[in-house]
């Protein structure tokens, strides 16, 4: 298990930019498992939408990418690198992501050539899919 310190000694992000709090499973290079909290005070709420707050979609990816980065940048042979996006794909949005959900981001590695890697990205809220994508990484 990974905590925020460790997290962020991985990747870039910080806040309000750091959509992940803990990575719980991680096999180097190949899949990792992690949680982002979600709390009414997340910025993104003021405005979206002030009557009904939703997460959104977006950040949902973004969340589940920053997983993937860890992953990734968690194998010595890419320390001190920064991973990109490269692409979103095949990406369906299936259930809303409201205050007090607790997401479940899980990827897996699916290709990976050189610093190009593709993610099969999944977002739950209890046992319930709420985004699927397909990620590309992009390292440099």
């Amino acid at each position: 298990m990974l905590d925020i310190k460790e997290i962020m000694d991985r990747i870039p992000h910080r806040s309000p930019f750091l959509l992940i709090d803990r990575i719980e499973e991680i096999e180097v290079g190949k899949s990792a498992v992690g949680r982002k909290c979600v709390s009414y005070n997340e910025p993104y709420f003021a405005g979206h939408f002030p009557k009904e707050p939703v997460m959104p979609g977006v950040l949902i990816i973004e969340a589940l990418a920053q997983v993937g980065c860890v992953c990734v940048l968690s194998d010595e042979k890419f320390a001190g690198k920064t991973a990109y996006f490269g692409g979103i794909n095949k990406a369906k949005f299936r259930g809303k992501v409201v205050p007090g959900d607790v997401l479940t981001l899980k990827i897996e590695i699916i290709k990976a050539k050189g610093p190009i890697g593709i993610c099969a990205a999944k977002a739950y809220v209890e046992d319930k899919l709420v985004v699927e994508a397909e990620l590309t990484v992009a390292i440099a």
